[in-house]
């Protein structure tokens, strides 16, 4: 030991149980440990979303001040990601993967506990740091993991396992908090991380091709923090503020303002946070940018249906939710085997022809939301298929995304993957929000909005889909971009053939 420094005697990762380890199915065993978190993660997140009317009557609190348990997650998550993706590199994955679990259960330990608004806010901010450390580092574990002939595979079941975590929260969140209260649905999440922390310890493997002797990047990291704040603060709050607001107005500014320096920073620095080079893999940045795009559709879509199920439809709130969840079971089925097909034919075809069934989808969803009860079944259709195409789409162009990036730069290529996930949440619900503000106004007297009719509403959100699914081709088209075969900087050799 005493030739160890210490830093890699603190950071040293223990190895997987021998017995695991050996046995054949055990990468497996690792994309199951890894689908805990990211079940989890897409639980929490959905359920979160649904107990905001719950803590506003119970806190007696304003909408505004309400609404950052909601926004406080988002921005830290987004802010880590990146962050925490580089630290693994250095540090090692399974050490923050596991260590994230134990901080998502203290924070949703402590969101249980709170007695007031600003109490729960602040549990919010240190669950969000432990969600940073679990899917910045999820997606690289994976990959490692499986190695490039599974690769595909094993990241369509973690989204399979995202997929059943988004459809299941709003009936679980429901009935938490009718049954037992709105604590309990922080509390829920305190066995599971338990759960995913000795299954972590025990099966997850060790990080390989740590390079101990490389440096943080502080000055990147405090170029990135501002930047990336002013950037989702502004994409999650324009629909509120307004795109001439100066509160829009000066966060942009903030964003554009440190994002410059940072770019410039991360060019010349030897040892980057963000290993800018990562975007010269054309598979890398195409990946991404259609990636950001098929996010945004997805969240978009959750944003405008419900508006249309309810006020132009009239359905309850929990039966527009059960319509909807056709989209993440759709996925959930569809993406293992898309992942599978994409570790068998190229990549892509197989996003660029899931984008496009999400365009014709859009398009059949845009004609068929006319009020009319004898659409909804025909509607429920576009909308599985519309779940299908992100299915098709999303296992295999992570998959490429990660196959891009060299085995060192795998946590920050997680990273940054799922950090545009994070952003294309943000995107596409200010997306959605403000065009149809706009096309509501412009039918509509200034100011009348709120008051839409059924018509108008229906008619605006015809507009916004269309328009998403012109978008939707837009991100077709850069998936067009990419190789044929996936371009490997460096392979990664699967932990055991599998």
């Amino acid at each position: 030991m005493n030739n160890v420094s210490p830093r890699r005697f603190l950071t040293r990762e223990p190895p997987p149980i021998a017995s695991i380890a050996k046995s054949a199915p055990y990468p497996w065993f690792v994309v199951g440990t890894v689908c805990i978190g990211a079940f989890m993660g897409q639980l929490d997140a959905s359920i979160a979303q649904l107990v905001l009317p719950t803590l506003q009557s119970t806190f007696h609190a304003s909408l505004a001040f309400v609404s950052w348990v909601a926004l406080a997650y988002l921005l830290v998550l987004g802010v880590t990601l990146p962050i925490f993706g580089r630290l693994a590199d250095m540090f090692g994955r399974k050490l923050l993967y596991t260590a994230g679990f134990l901080v998502f259960i203290l924070g949703s330990g402590l969101c249980g506990f709170a007695d007031n608004l600003a109490g729960l806010i602040a549990a919010r901010v240190l669950q969000a740091v432990g969600a940073g450390l679990l899917q910045a580092n999820s997606v690289a574990i994976v990959t490692a993991a499986a190695g490039p002939q599974r690769r595909g595979r094993a990241i369509g079941l973690q989204g399979a396992a995202q997929a059943i975590g988004l459809s299941t929260g709003p009936a679980l969140g429901g009935f938490l908090i009718q049954s037992l209260g709105w604590k309990w649905i922080f509390w829920i999440n305190v066995p599971a991380g338990l759960i995913g922390t000795i299954l972590g310890w025990m099966i997850l493997p060790q990080t390989e091709g740590i390079r101990h002797d490389e440096r943080f990047d502080w000055w990147g990291a405090l170029l990135l923090t501002p930047a990336l704040t002013g950037l989702l603060l502004a994409l999650s709050e324009v629909r509120d503020w307004g795109v001439t607001s100066v509160a829009f107005l000066t966060s942009t500014a903030v964003a554009v303002g440190f994002f410059v320096p940072f770019v410039m920073h991360e060019s010349r620095s030897s040892k980057p946070l963000v290993d800018l080079q990562l975007f010269r893999v054309r598979a890398f940045t195409a990946g991404n940018i259609a990636g950001l795009i098929s996010y945004s559709l997805l969240f978009g879509v959750f944003f405008l249906l419900p508006f249309g199920l309810e006020r132009g439809y009239g359905e309850s709130p929990f039966v527009a939710g059960l319509r909807l969840t056709t989209i993440p079971i759709a996925l959930g089925i569809v993406a293992p085997f898309a992942g599978l097909l994409s570790d068998r034919l190229s990549v892509r075809p197989l996003t660029v022809a899931g984008l496009l069934l999400v365009a014709a989808s859009l398009v059949a969803v845009a004609l068929l939301l006319d009020g009319r009860t004898v659409t909804l079944a025909p509607l429920t259709v576009a909308l599985t298929v519309f779940g299908i195409g992100q299915g098709l789409f999303t296992a295999p162009n992570n998959s490429a995304i990660m196959g891009s990036a060299a085995h060192h730069r795998l946590g920050a290529a997680g990273g940054i993957l799922n950090l545009m996930r994070t952003m294309g949440t943000s995107l596409g619900v200010a997306l959605a929000a403000t065009l149809l503000s706009f096309d509501i106004a412009r039918r509509m007297a200034p100011g009348e909005t709120a008051k839409a009719s059924q018509a108008a509403l229906l008619a605006g959100i015809h507009d916004v889909i269309l328009l998403f699914a012109a978008l939707s081709v837009v991100g077709a088209a850069v998936s067009m971009v990419r190789q044929r075969k996936t371009a490997r900087v460096e392979a990664h050799e699967p932990l055991i053939g599998i």
